[in-house]
């Protein structure tokens, strides 16, 4: 399953839309087109919709946010439901401030995402608990966002991902736990984002968002693994781990993935 999803990403190269931050562009493009799918980074309101006709998945990731980004994000979040390409919202950042999380609320409930990718701090403060975060960094373990998470899947009729040292993928009653990853992860920014962007790649070979996502978190996880063994530091780990998601093999993806199912 794991290996066919990497396989069908390469073949077709799908084209993903990202409407995503300045800090993780270039991160984000670099990491798509090393797993073998075709990155476009626009974000003006005045051709986002166009683009959007010729992408197979659209990510809207508010890292950076401001009113041009959000009115540029429900131009494109109409235009891939009318196209009925799948969406991947990154809500980056909310429970930090009530700008970010309204806006995420916003975006989740008009545009009805099929992946909803965060950390357990985002993912609470969707969810509307009470939920604290440190700028961008989630201050909860994954395993604490579970419920929140099950109720905004119930909810949206989304799945929702949630990253952390086990990355939790559930979809109502279904739950997916992603063993895969290492600590220096947590030193390079971008990492969530890439997790998101690659989402929307294998979002647009599946047409199972709960796969998709599954697979995603497990190509980054396993990436993250073996360009670790590499890199002495963060600086060179963001560099292998481009050469990694570009020469990973299906079969040893299949090999080393650590997921469990419930």
């Amino acid at each position: 399953m794991l290996g066919e999803a990497l396989r069908r990403v390469r073949a077709e190269a799908p084209v993903v839309h990202n409407v995503t931050n300045y800090v993780v562009m270039n991160t984000t493009a670099n990491a798509l087109l090393a797993v073998g799918a075709s990155p476009v980074m626009a974000h003006a309101p005045d051709e986002v919709e166009e683009m959007v006709g010729i992408a197979r998945a659209l990510v809207l990731n508010i890292g950076t946010l401001s009113e041009p980004w959000i009115e540029a994000m429900l131009l494109a979040g109409r235009a891939a439901r009318k196209r009925g390409i799948p969406i991947v919202l990154d809500p980056v950042g909310a429970g930090a401030t009530s700008y970010r999380t309204t806006t995420a609320q916003r975006l989740l409930a008009e545009l009805e995402p099929a992946i909803v990718r965060g950390n357990a701090s985002e993912i609470l403060a969707l969810a509307s608990e009470v939920a604290a975060t440190r700028g961008v960094d989630s201050v909860h373990g994954s395993e604490e966002s579970v419920a929140a998470a099950q109720a905004l899947s119930d909810a949206h009729g989304c799945v929702v991902s949630i990253s952390g040292a086990t990355d939790i993928i559930v979809s109502g009653a279904s739950v997916a736990r992603v063993h895969n990853g290492a600590p220096i992860m947590t030193r390079v920014t971008g990492m969530g984002c890439t997790a998101s962007a690659l989402s929307a790649a294998f979002a647009a070979v599946d047409g199972s968002p709960l796969l998709a996502a599954t697979q995603a978190m497990v190509v980054l996880g396993v990436a993250g693994e073996l360009a670790a063994e590499r890199a002495p530091g963060p600086g060179s780990f963001q560099a292998q781990l481009f050469d990694t998601l570009h020469a990973l093999g299906p079969d040893e993806l299949e090999r080393r993935a650590r997921v469990d199912w419930t």
